[in-house]
């Protein structure tokens, strides 16, 4: 019986593939994005659920916050990330002194050793009156809140902040000016008049600060409580409407503090 042989082709050279060209500025920004956003022990997603920062931050800003800007820096780490010290006019995000599982934002208004009052809503920082582009005012006027640290208390809160707010006025102020203790930080609300800030519930520790909002990644215009609690209503507000109540003029708008002083 017959048979055919058959040979093996002699194999090809293997080809030499071209190198891939690549973007390291590219690449490298990737992966700060998965660093800086894969982990929230270094940046966490926030929603502003009230109007007490506008127009700074508008109620339903997601935002991104920055946990490592004013973190200790170590003997090695303070020449590798920019870590900074609190200064006035920076946003913060902090544990709220008294509902200490809240979270708020607002803007660093005095640091320690500021000598701190409003006059007619005008704020003062150790006797100079300070411009504040970004602050609203309704044209209503409360004694306490537009005159602070002066005369009492005129908001009910509940009885915590009251205490902490009061202990403040008793212990902080001099001559009629609150005299920022060592640390701690006196913050307020953009809407220097709808916030509910430490004027109403006392200073804000250091140790309560977490990090500085840096992004501003999405806005959607929904009332509070859906905010606070994504519930089912929301859920169908977002499939109806999202293209229609996105602010995709706030989409990835940089977030900055202001100098004061």
């Amino acid at each position: 019986m017959a048979t055919i042989a058959t040979t093996k082709p002699s194999p090809k050279p293997a080809e030499t593939k071209a190198p891939v060209q690549r973007n390291s500025i590219a690449e490298w920004a990737l992966t700060i994005l998965i660093l800086l956003f894969g982990t929230s022990t270094i940046a966490q997603p926030f929603v502003i659920p009230t109007s007490s920062m506008h127009n700074t931050l508008y109620t339903g800003d997601h935002l991104i916050v920055d946990k490592l800007a004013y973190s200790p820096s170590g003997p090695i780490s303070k020449y590798l990330l920019p870590y900074e010290d609190v200064k006035r006019g920076d946003i913060i995000v902090f544990r709220h002194p008294t509902l200490i599982t809240v979270d708020y934002v607002k803007r660093v208004i005095g640091v320690p050793g500021d000598h701190i009052k409003l006059v007619n809503k005008q704020v003062f920082i150790n006797g100079k009156a300070v411009s504040e582009p970004y602050a609203i005012h309704m044209d209503n006027y409360l004694s306490y809140r537009d005159n602070f640290p002066l005369g009492e208390l005129d908001y009910s809160t509940d009885q915590k902040m009251a205490d902490r707010a009061n202990q403040m006025l008793r212990d902080d102020v001099v001559n009629g000016e609150l005299v920022v203790p060592p640390g701690n930080y006196f913050a307020m609300g953009d809407n220097r008049d709808n916030s509910l800030d430490s004027r109403y519930w006392g200073l804000v520790p250091r140790d309560n600060i977490t990090g500085k909002p840096l992004i501003v990644f999405w806005s959607y215009d929904a009332p509070t409580e859906d905010l606070k609690d994504y519930n089912l209503r929301h859920m169908i507000d977002l499939g109806l409407h999202f293209f229609t109540k996105t602010r995709w003029n706030r989409t990835l708008k940089l977030l900055h503090g202001y100098p004061l002083g």
